[in-house]
C-alpha cells in the first residue's frame, strides 16, 4: 500500500522503533567480563567526555581529580556540570536522558536518589532492560588481548551471552611495536622488533590464534591521522604484510578508525585525546591494491568525510560506519547522515554508539533516531514529490538496512 506524504513522520518513527538495531562499534561488555562492564550513575558522570568538559570550569590540578574516588569525581562532575551550570551539552543531556529513559524523576536533581536505583539492580536483569529499551539486536564490543584482565577471560573461558559479539583490537601492534614486540615473545611469538619474514609470520600467528579465541566480527584499530600507506614504517608493514593477508584468509574485514591524536593533553588521560585531518590516499591505495579484501572505516575528522563517502563510492570494499566520538552531536550526524544517503543511498551503517558505559546505549541511540528521522522524512517526501511509491514493506526494509543490516551483508554474516 503507498505510504501519504503525510503519514511519514509517524510511520518513519513507529518503524524505527521496533526495528532491531545492530550496534557496530561499542567498548562494553558481557556480565562475564566482571568489572570491565561499566554502568550506573557514576560511571556515566566520569565518562571522560564530561571529564573534559567539566576540567574547563576548575583550576583543581589534574592530579587532585585523578586522586579522587570514583565517586569523589561523580559528585565534583555532578555539581560542576548540572547543578552550577545547565546540563545543556550533548553528553550531559545524555545523562538526563538516560535518567528519564529508566523513570527516574530528572526534575529533582538528587544524586542520591539515583544511586539508590542503580544500587538496587542485579546486572544481568539490568542489562536485559536496557537492550529493550534501546532494542538492541546485538552489540560489538572492543576486545583487546593486551589488557591483562580481559586476556585472563578469554583464556580462562567464559560464558557468552549472543547478544554481546566480539573484535578483536589490534591498536599495539600497529602504533606501538617497539613496546608491544616483548609481551609476543613473553607469550610464546618468536619475534624481534626488527619486522623480518619470520616476524611477521609470528605477528600472523598470533592473530590467528586470537580469531580462534574470539570469533570476532572484524579486527580494528584506532589509527593516527598520520597514517601512511604504503610507507616503509612499522605501521605500514605490519598492516600490508600481516593484517591485510590474515584478512584477507580469514575473511575478516580489517576495521580502521583513524583520525585520533592521542593524548594532545596527557594529564586528562583517557580525555585527552584529540583530532586531526587524515590522507585518504591511504584508503584508497589499500582498497584498491587488495580488491578481495573488506575495509570497515570510520574517520574522526569532519573535513575528511565527504573524501570519504566518495571513496566508499569508487570501492565497494569500503563500508562506512557511524559518526564517531567528536563527530557524534546532533548537528554533525544531521549532516554527515544527509550527505551520506545522498551519496551511497542504502550502502552504510547509520550510526553506532561507542557507547563505554551500558547506559549510553540508550540515550546514544535515542538522539541518533530522533535526527535520522527527520533526514529520512525529508529524502523520502522528495520522492514521493517525483511520484515514486513507496510501501511500508519498502520502508522496513530501508530501516534494517541502515540499523545494520547493510554491515551484516558487508560481512557476510547473518545473527
Amino acid at each position: 500500500m503507498k505510504v501519504e506524504k503525510h503519514e511519514l513522520g509517524e510511520l518513519i518513527e513507529k518503524i524505527m522503533n521496533e526495528t532491531p538495531i545492530i550496534d557496530v562499534h561499542t567498548h562494553i561488555f558481557d556480565k562475564s567480563f566482571g568489572s570491565l562492564l561499566l554502568w550506573g550513575i557514576d560511571e556515566l558522570l566520569v565518562y571522560h567526555y564530561l571529564v573534559a568538559e567539566a576540567m574547563r570550569y576548575t583550576d583543581m590540578p589534574y592530579e587532585k581529580f585523578w586522586s579522587m574516588s570514583k565517586r569523589e569525581q561523580a559528585d565534583f562532575i555532578w555539581k560542576t556540570l548540572f547543578i552550577d551550570r545547565t546540563p545543556i551539552s550533548e553528553a550531559t543531556r545524555g545523562v538526563l536522558t538516560v535518567l528519564e529513559e529508566l523513570g527516574l524523576e530528572v526534575y529533582e536533581r538528587r544524586l542520591d536518589s539515583y544511586r539508590n536505583y542503580f544500587e538496587n539492580q542485579n546486572v544481568s536483569n539490568y542489562i536485559d532492560t536496557v537492550f529493550k529499551k534501546a532494542n538492541i539486536k546485538y552489540v560489538v564490543m572492543t576486545n583487546d588481548p593486551f589488557v591483562d584482565a580481559e586476556r585472563e577471560v578469554w583464556e580462562n573461558g567464559h560464558e557468552k551471552d549472543e547478544r554481546f559479539k566480539s573484535a578483536l583490537r589490534i591498536d599495539p601492534l600497529l602504533v606501538k611495536w617497539p613496546t608491544t614486540y616483548p609481551k609476543l615473545k613473553e607469550w610464546g611469538y618468536d619475534v624481534t622488533e626488527k619486522l623480518t619474514e619470520k616476524t611477521l609470520e609470528e605477528i600472523k600467528r598470533f592473530l590467528n590464534d586470537w580469531i580462534d579465541k574470539m570469533d570476532p566480527l572484524y579486527m580494528a584499530a584506532s589509527l593516527p591521522p598520520t597514517l601512511k600507506v604504503p610507507s616503509d614504517n612499522e605501521t605500514s608493514i605490519i598492516i600490508e604484510k600481516a593484517i591485510v593477508e590474515v584478512s584477507r584468509e580469514r575473511d575478516i574485514p580489517f576495521a580502521m578508525m583513524i583520525g585520533v591524536k592521542k593524548l594532545t593533553n596527557p594529564e586528562l588521560l583517557l580525555a585527552g585525546d584529540s583530532v586531526g585531518k587524515a590522507n585518504i590516499e591511504s584508503l584508497e591505495y589499500l582498497a584498491k591494491t587488495y580488491p578481495h579484501n573488506k575495509f570497515i572505516i570510520t574517520m574522526l575528522s569532519r573535513e575528511n568525510q565527504h573524501e570519504l563517502v566518495v571513496a566508499a563510492r569508487k570501492f565497494r570494499n569500503i563500508h562506512i560506519f557511524g559518526c564517531w566520538w567528536f563527530l557524534n552531536n546532533p548537528s554533525i550526524i544531521e549532516e554527515l547522515t544527509r550527505e551520506r544517503i545522498e551519496m551511497l543511498g542504502w550502502g552504510f551503517t547509520v550510526q553506532h554508539s561507542d557507547a563505554r558505559v551500558l547506559d549510553q546505549v540508550m540515550y546514544k541511540w535515542k538522539h541518533s533516531k530522533e535526527i535520522i528521522k527527520n533526514v529520512l522524512i525529508e529524502k523520502y517526501s522528495q520522492i514521493l514529490d517525483d511520484g515514486w511509491n513507496v510501501s511500508e514493506e519498502e520502508m522496513r526494509r530501508d530501516m534494517k538496512t541502515l540499523f545494520g543490516g547493510e554491515f551484516e551483508e558487508f560481512l557476510n554474516r547473518k545473527f
